[in-house]
């Protein structure tokens, strides 16, 4: 496997889920809880993401060709979606939508946010299910797929950590040290998401 695409893998994943910047929603969602009941939660809402996101990564290609998405089609929509993305970072929209999501859940009074919003859409949300099947075409195969999804998992670990180390993280960072870093996180996606707009023009035979 070429170190480039796991590398491209990674980060891509990781800057589309941010799990730094999910930690205080993750608090948020679970203020007031015993710490075993958050530890259950952040595992669930871990554990349901990864069966969401390899359930796309699998089949997602498929179920594009019976509706009659071509890849490069979908890795233009995907590139595009992405870049949306990436400017929410930037502009902190992004967070202020999963901050209302955060905020209509506890008007809810929901006892169990793992699934709901936790799990979808926040891990498993439309950039992550996109990226996952962007990944996979790029690497057909089972020996892709595989890749992909020991990637993705990879990157929900770091979210199971970083939920389990929340209020430590949150204090280390405070509020300027997550906005700094979600920036940071958003220039890379967008440049990611021109990328992977490009190879969807390449795949037309439009950019050379």
């Amino acid at each position: 496997m070429d170190p480039a695409f796991l590398i491209t893998a990674f980060v891509t994943l990781f800057v589309i889920i941010d799990p730094i910047g999910m930690t205080p929603l993750f608090v948020a969602l679970t203020q007031g809880m015993t710490a075993h009941r958050r530890r259950a939660i952040a595992f669930r809402a871990c554990i349901t993401s990864v069966l969401i996101l390899t359930l796309f990564a699998a089949f997602g290609e498929a179920v594009l060709g019976f509706v009659g998405i071509s890849m490069p089609a979908f890795r233009i929509a995907g590139g595009i979606l992405l870049f949306l993305t990436a400017l929410d970072m930037l502009f902190e929209r992004r967070t202020k939508r999963r901050q209302t999501r955060v905020e209509e859940e506890e008007e809810d009074d929901s006892d169990d946010p793992s699934i709901f919003p936790l799990a979808i859409p926040l891990i498993a949300g439309p950039g992550s299910i996109a990226s996952v099947i962007l990944l996979t075409g790029q690497q057909p195969g089972l020996a892709g797929l595989a890749w992909v999804v020991g990637v993705m998992v990879v990157v929900i670990a770091l979210v199971l950590i970083l939920f389990l180390a929340a209020g430590l993280l949150e204090r280390a960072l405070g509020r300027t040290g997550i906005i700094v870093v979600t920036r940071l996180l958003g220039m890379l996606l967008a440049a990611l998401a021109v990328q992977f707009v490009l190879d969807g023009l390449r795949g037309f035979g439009i950019a050379a």
